[in-house]
């Protein structure tokens, strides 16, 4: 999962290429949400503000690849193909996830502005709500990342 993305892959709308896409976006969001949970406490508004920025658009290039590349790339998979189970996972899951990603559009569009220190302890709880809501998605967002793999390893078998 520490392997950069090449230029292939980077555009490429094969469902592996995607999954790696989705993780790889995943990990940068994980790492710029730890990294603001650990500032904010001791740094002034102005520093946690700029990691912030930084975060909320990660945020939002992450959410972006479940629903508008990954699920859409599924259900364009035909009938029979190998890729059914998961698309039908993904269906399953469609609507929790989709909860997950208003909690996290939510909180995006609420830091939009400069963030004041008497913003700060606002902050810490709505990361740590965040925080819940982004596990759920990822443990959802796992089982189709199985259910992909679970294709792509029988078909290399």
């Amino acid at each position: 999962m520490n392997a950069a993305l090449n230029a292939a892959q980077l555009h490429s709308k094969t469902l592996p290429d995607l999954i790696h896409k989705l993780l790889m976006s995943r990990q940068e969001s994980l790492v710029l949400f730890h990294k603001l949970a650990m500032l904010k406490p001791v740094a002034p508004a102005g520093s946690v503000y700029h990691l912030l920025r930084r975060f909320r658009q990660a945020l939002v290039d992450y959410l972006a690849l479940g629903p508008f590349e990954i699920y859409e790339a599924l259900e364009e998979q035909s009938a029979d193909s190998p890729y059914r189970q998961a698309r039908d996972v993904a269906r399953r899951l469609y609507t929790q996830i989709d909860h997950t990603t208003q909690t996290a559009l939510d909180f995006h569009d609420r830091y939009e502005d400069e963030l004041a220190e008497s913003a700060l302890p606002e902050l810490n709880q709505e990361l740590s709500r965040l925080g819940e809501s982004l596990a759920t998605r990822i443990e959802l967002e796992d089982r189709i990342v199985a259910a992909v793999r679970h294709v792509d390893t029988s078909v290399a078998a």
